[in-house]
């Protein structure tokens, strides 16, 4: 096992973990942008009412992008155990 190896792992690691959390990342700020935007020409100031459309967005956006995020996951955890051998060499 090389430093080399070692660090593409931790690339590909880190970039699997944006790819997956970027979605609900993505719509939980879309929709707290569009909830500010409501609170700001609205003038209502109501710190709960940005967390009740975000946590329901981000359910709603898990409940779709579930299946793909867990199969990205399953994908890079099979490559993390079939490289194993080569990394005890």
């Amino acid at each position: 096992m090389t430093e080399q190896y070692i660090m593409d792992l931790g690339r590909q690691a880190m970039t699997t973990t944006i790819i997956v959390g970027a979605p609900l990342i993505g719509i939980g700020l879309l929709v707290g942008l569009v909830i500010s935007i409501f609170q700001a020409t609205t003038q209502i100031n109501e710190q709960t009412l940005t967390f009740a459309p975000k946590i329901a967005a981000v359910a709603v956006s898990l409940v779709f992008f579930g299946p793909w995020m867990l199969r990205t996951l399953a994908d890079f955890t099979t490559k993390l155990l079939e490289s194993l051998p080569t990394v005890i060499r």
